[in-house]
């Protein structure tokens, strides 16, 4: 949960310093890569999160 929010931070950080600043749009978009790797990280994590279920 700590790398997502911290990833999550960066990406925001980096996408809002990209818009910002004039002339540097590639920060947006490293942002936006960030953040999607982010979402594909935490959605690993939390797939993995739940183990065989006992059948009933």
């Amino acid at each position: 949960m700590v790398l997502f929010l911290l990833l999550l931070i960066v990406a925001i950080a980096l996408g809002i310093v990209g818009v910002v600043v004039k002339g540097l749009f590639y920060l947006l978009i490293i942002g936006v890569v960030v953040f999607l790797i982010s979402l594909l990280v935490s959605g690993v994590r939390m797939g993995r999160r739940h183990g065989p279920r006992s059948p009933r």
